[in-house]
């Protein structure tokens, strides 16, 4: 027993960045060795399904929790985070069109493609109605369907009618939402494991093959998310902090789009940023808001998607877009992506949005979200990690815009010392 223990101990002193390598490696040689192992599948199946079971309990219990200990009048960046995510989704839709247009696309189109049982909403006014269903869903329904617009919209109703019950009831709020934050660190330590199951099934399934026809493609969208994540976002993280950006984005990727990119679902990954932010010593009472509500909303990946497919689908077609077609499509993407599921393939449902901006028939645009389908692999997996570790990254720099302001507010709010960023 004793050994058991100590092999546990000198597992978990390893970084965890670490562990997840060597589960990344280890799940490539057993997916190009043993591809016939399928049981190793279920270790990624476990992972994420304890992720995506977690998640929406921790949401609600920390949500509610930070709300009804709240003092009145107390400061929040909600605001700022809230611009910041918007202000995101445009740039890398814009960033899309500028690729797109340096980097034409065109499309070859599969007959065998099935998208029979794939439902895209009719318009951007369905988008909005389903966002507004989906907020006064049933409490319980909304926990247990994972829909987090219904979780942030009730336990917001729950915690500021419970500022004014004792504190009691307040204590004993607290302590579950410790309890659940213990029980996603346990989760979270198992991440090797889940990898190691994710990449085997991935390697030994779906292959790097299907993908070599449409190379040009992965790499214009591969190409732009890394330009909003090496280019625009240094930039926006200098204008706020002031400081050398990437010691800050490089944690944000190193901890948060790691595990984003192999479970491809941003509701999975809200525990990991949790975390991070509480590395980063963050403000709770925004962090336990602004991290659920990017994981709905933050979609500069998504944006990016759902813009460089419909222009490559319009280019395919010979059909010419304006500029000004083309700005009042980014805006479009960025409104439908914060409408995207999060969830894997959430974006790909709105490209026929996009596309009947320039007239393209339902029958072509299903098409391309076939195509889609077929690179998803790379690109959801990629989307989902630039989403995910913006929301973070996002709600760092305004709380460190905040403390550059007003440092006199933060005095007694350390860092944790291997985050030299201020």
């Amino acid at each position: 027993m004793q050994t058991v223990k100590n092999i546990i101990s000198k597992w978990n002193s390893i970084s965890l960045v670490k562990r997840i390598i060597c589960g990344l490696i280890i799940g490539i040689i057993l997916g190009l060795v043993v591809p016939q192992a399928s049981g190793i599948s279920i270790l990624g199946d476990l992972f994420v399904g304890a992720l995506r079971g977690i998640a929406p309990v921790l949401v609600f219990f920390l949500v509610m929790s930070s709300l009804c200990h709240m003092g009145k009048g107390q400061k929040t960046n909600m605001k700022v985070i809230v611009i910041l995510y918007m202000a995101g989704n445009i740039l890398a839709a814009a960033c899309a069109v500028a690729a797109s247009y340096v980097f034409p696309i065109t499309l070859t189109f599969t007959e065998n493609t099935d998208t029979s049982d794939v439902a895209p909403p009719s318009g951007v006014t369905e988008v909005l109605t389903n966002l507004l269903m989906n907020l006064v869903d049933n409490p319980v329904n909304a926990i247990v369907q994972a829909n987090y617009i219904g979780i942030l919209f009730w336990a917001i109703i729950f915690g500021v009618a419970l500022k004014g019950a004792g504190e009691g009831t307040k204590n004993a709020l607290e302590h579950i939402s410790d309890a659940v934050s213990i029980a996603v660190q346990w989760v979270i330590s198992c991440a090797p494991f889940g990898i190691m199951g994710l990449i085997f099934t991935t390697i030994s399934e779906q292959g790097l093959s299907v993908l070599l026809g449409y190379g040009r493609l992965i790499l214009v969208l591969v190409g732009t998310m890394a330009a909003v994540v090496f280019i625009v976002n240094p930039i926006i993280v200098f204008l706020f902090i002031r400081k050398n950006p990437f010691k800050l984005i490089f944690t944000c990727l190193k901890e948060s789009f790691i595990t984003a990119f192999f479970t491809r679902s941003s509701a999975a990954n809200i525990p990991v940023n949790m975390k991070l932010c509480e590395r980063f010593g963050l403000d709770e009472d925004t962090y336990s808001i602004s991290i659920p509500l990017g994981a709905t909303v933050n979609m500069a990946g998504a944006a990016i998607t759902i813009s460089t497919m419909a222009l490559a689908a319009a280019n395919t077609l010979d059909i010419h877009v304006s500029v000004g077609s083309a700005l009042i499509m980014c805006v479009l993407a960025a409104a439908s992506a914060a409408g995207a599921s999060g969830v894997a393939g959430g974006s790909l449902l709105l490209i026929p949005l996009a596309c009947s901006l320039f007239g393209i028939p339902n029958d072509i645009s299903m098409q391309v979200v076939g195509v889609g389908f077929i690179i998803g692999v790379i690109q959801d997996s990629c989307e989902t990690g630039v989403n995910s570790s913006t929301d973070v990254l996002y709600t760092a720099i305004a709380d460190f815009r905040d403390r550059r302001i007003n440092p006199e507010h933060y005095a007694n709010k350390p860092f944790d010392p291997e985050i030299k960023i201020l």
